[in-house]
């Protein structure tokens, strides 16, 4: 098949349609209404083969994960997803291929309700690069930024989870049948918490999603609103899976350092933590707090039952960076 053949029989015919879509695949641009009071928040990411995933990795897979981690961003912003461009690099037009990837996209657009309304396809190596387009009611988008001493850290979800996936898919680790299935998942079908995302708007000082990993990510917070903090390893939240095939103890240092599990962290003032049970109950969302912020002059600190932490227990990596 052709490129334009490509793009109208695995694409065009199967997209989730929205009304504020004038214009969607098939013309130069797409043409989008934004509704009054919006502000339009966008992200793009890019997955290459081999290096944000395995060349033969289910096509799935490749296609979930592409779309998660651009709704994650999404999320950490306090955004609701609507529209995404694919830019697809492709080095044949395998059909199988193509079937099973257009078909997984189309099932997590509709899911989400956001439509794919243009993009590009070429010959190529094999890379995915996502750009989704979200709303965040003007004045209420979560930054890195606004996160002061005292507030307290959170995060979603558990941690760790995708870095052990990763591993077994690359056959350093082993584990139970059931164990592995849950980690392996975690790695290859992220959730973006966007229902999160949109809770925390008005509570949450700052966001940011596990992308790189906990201490490169609550890295950004820190440095963009000028804080220290105070982390608790022993309140982390581990899996049963993750503590199941590496024990207590790697099971933190996965969370620490490993990237993938795109969860959210974020931080809440101490007046506001009514609040913010209140609205994760509503949406039944998991949050643990972990730790706390500490002044301009402070560093990240690590304690496990109220003791410090040996620098050489966390300090191994710092999660993942290109061009590192």
């Amino acid at each position: 098949m052709k490129e334009f053949a490509i793009i109208d029989h695995f694409f065009k015919s199967r997209s989730h349609q929205r009304k504020d879509v004038v214009i969607g695949i098939g013309d130069d641009c797409a043409v989008t209404d934004i509704p009054d009071g919006q502000s339009l928040a966008i992200t793009t990411d890019t997955l290459v083969g081999d290096v944000h995933f395995f060349k033969d990795a289910n096509p799935a897979a490749i296609a979930h994960k592409a779309v998660a981690v651009n709704l994650s961003d999404l999320a950490s912003m306090g955004a609701e997803p609507a529209w995404l461009s694919l830019s697809l690099s492709l080095p044949n037009a395998d059909e199988e291929w193509l079937e099973t990837f257009s078909q997984s996209l189309a099932e997590i657009t509709d899911y989400y309700a956001v439509q794919l309304i243009g993009g590009d396809t070429v010959q190529g190596p094999l890379s995915i690069t996502i750009t989704a387009h979200g709303f965040v009611p003007q004045g209420q988008a979560l930054t890195r930024s606004g996160a002061k001493p005292g507030h307290l850290v959170y995060v979603t979800g558990t941690l760790g989870d995708a870095g052990a996936g990763l591993d077994i898919m690359r056959g350093k680790l082993s584990t139970s049948k059931t164990s592995e299935d849950f980690l392996v998942k975690r790695l290859h079908y992220p959730t973006a918490r966007l229902l999160a995302g949109t809770a925390l708007r008005r509570i949450a000082s700052a966001c940011v999603d596990v992308s790189d990993g906990l201490l490169s990510d609550l890295g950004h917070i820190l440095e963009s609103s000028q804080c220290g903090a105070t982390i608790d390893i022993g309140k982390l939240p581990l899996s049963v899976a993750l503590k199941e095939a590496v024990g207590h103890d790697d099971a933190i240092r996965y969370a620490l350092d490993s990237g993938d599990d795109y969860e959210l962290i974020f931080t809440v003032p101490e007046e506001l933590k009514g609040n913010l049970d209140i609205a994760l109950a509503n949406f039944n969302i998991k949050a643990t707090c972990i730790g706390q912020l500490t002044g301009a002059n402070s560093k990240l600190e690590m304690k496990r039952d109220g003791e410090p932490c040996d620098e050489a227990f966390f300090a191994a990596k710092k999660g993942f960076e290109h061009f590192s």
